[in-house]
């Protein structure tokens, strides 16, 4: 087995310390993660990846160990795709392959829109573009500023009942959470679900097939994408990259190579 480079490090991009790892050699892979997670969901892919790739995965605001900003205006999309940019010209990326799942998914398919030049491929799991329709985006939002009011009530146990991926999280802060849930989960306008249409380039996305939110979500991603690809992870839920790992793995891997 090839001996792996790890990199744990902090670096304080855009006013805000941010908890995050490199590991491996080659070209970058950027994997954000979902809402209520951190970077160790993606411990799995740096032990697969390193030996032909620069994996790279972060913390976001308010997650994990990253610091959690006291303004509830220092919490947004935007914000995230900035940190995402920052992080790159930090480590020294120019081009990427940006991937997440989840929340990560939606705001790696905003950082393509944002920053096309920087992306070389997009990886988009167990994820959506958001809503066109404004009812349905308030409903989305109403779950959202529930979970950030559960934070606050009861702290981070809010977290315990949720999926694989935030059950085995570690963070510093429940408001730095809720805070996140309000301006980072929440979403604003239809730009992400407009413009996936203009996305061009090699697109893999991937949705386990019990995950049944977002199969519908992702088989519309799919179509709407130039030349995606769909990817049904048999047995996964929602965290389809925790749920069946090696399957994960292979499709992941098959993707990477073919860009």
């Amino acid at each position: 087995m090839c001996r792996r480079e790890v990199s744990l490090m902090k670096a304080r991009l855009n006013g805000v310390e941010i908890d995050y790892e490199v590991t491996g050699t080659g070209p970058a892979v950027l994997l954000s993660h979902g809402y209520g997670s951190t970077r160790h969901m993606w411990d799995e892919q740096h032990r697969a990846l390193g030996d032909r790739w620069r994996v790279i995965s972060w913390d976001m605001r308010g997650h994990g160990q990253t610091e959690s900003p006291d303004d509830p205006g220092r919490y947004s999309a935007a914000l995230t795709v900035a940190d995402m940019r920052a992080l790159l010209q930090h480590v020294g990326v120019e081009r990427a392959v940006i991937g997440g799942l989840s929340l990560g998914g939606y705001v790696s398919l905003a950082f393509a829109l944002a920053h096309p030049a920087m992306v070389r491929a997009l990886v988009v799991c167990d994820s959506g573009p958001g809503y066109r329709n404004a009812e349905a985006r308030a409903a989305w939002n109403a779950r959202a500023h529930e979970r950030a009011a559960a934070l606050e009530a009861t702290g981070l146990e809010a977290l315990a009942r949720r999926s694989r991926e935030t059950q085995q999280a570690v963070h510093r802060s429940a408001q730095g959470l809720a805070h996140a849930a309000r301006g980072m989960l929440a979403q604003e306008g239809a730009q992400v679900i407009d413009g996936l249409a203009t996305l061009r380039v090699p697109t893999l996305i991937v949705v386990g097939d019990q995950d049944q939110p977002f199969l519908a979500p992702s088989e519309y991603m799919a179509k709407k994408i130039p030349g995606a690809r769909l990817e049904v992870i048999a047995g996964a839920g929602h965290s389809s990259n925790l749920d069946q790992p090696e399957a994960f793995n292979r499709v992941l891997r098959d993707f990477l190579q073919s860009v």
